[in-house]
């Protein structure tokens, strides 16, 4: 199965070995706090999401990162490339479903590739576990509740800690705040209540930690 290929490429960007635990992180806003630091960079296998921030001064959200996840529209940060030949970059389009053309931003790097997330083995299931149909109705989740969702299901017996889903306790929000840059609203494929309810049963199951 192409989720096999996936996560044996993943494992081999893990900052250890066996992975035992891992995390996914997105981009909300968060105040300091050295335990979620410590938490996210005491994971084997980091994964991050778009324009994400690593820490510089005080301790927030970590600075280890392994697999980042991103779509066309990314918005590069400082840190999106840092360091990028020991990171997998992941693609994500589900829009190529419907109207999003194959193109990539003429910035990106001639020496780095990146790996198409497959609509069909990921996308889809993915959106109908949080109950979306991305292929016939063009709704489909975030990128990073895809990440959280990806890292849980490539490594299902792997402790899973999340932090940085503004959506999980702010379903109704229209607009996006950053923890770097600009905000920008929420896209009108996204169905944010569906991902909230979805990823606050996998915390309250146990099956994932999130740290606020």
């Amino acid at each position: 199965m192409i989720l096999d290929l996936v996560r044996d490429l993943a494992e081999s960007y893990a900052g250890r070995h066996p992975v035992r635990r891992v995390a996914a992180v997105g981009n909300q806003p968060l105040a300091p706090s050295a335990s979620r630091a410590e938490a996210i960079d005491g994971c084997d296998l980091v994964f991050r999401v778009n324009g994400f921030t690593l820490d510089v001064d005080q301790p927030t959200v970590g600075t280890a990162c392994h697999v980042v996840l991103f779509n066309r529209a990314v918005r590069p940060t400082p840190w999106f490339f840092e360091g990028y030949r020991e990171r997998l970059y992941l693609m994500l389009e589900p829009g190529r479903m419907h109207w999003e053309p194959e193109r990539y931003p003429d910035w990106w790097p001639t020496d780095l590739g990146f790996v198409t997330v497959p609509n069909r083995e990921v996308v889809i299931p993915m959106n109908r576990d949080i109950g979306l149909d991305a292929e016939r109705d063009g709704n489909w989740a975030t990128t990073g509740a895809t990440a959280a969702w990806l890292a849980g299901t490539l490594f299902p017996d792997a402790e899973l800690h999340l932090a940085g889903f503004s959506f999980l306790d702010d379903p109704d929000q229209t607009e996006w705040e950053h923890s770097y840059g600009e905000g920008s609203i929420v896209g009108p494929e996204h169905r944010l209540s569906n991902e909230s309810a979805w990823l606050r049963g996998w915390v309250q199951s146990g099956r994932a930690t999130f740290h606020r």
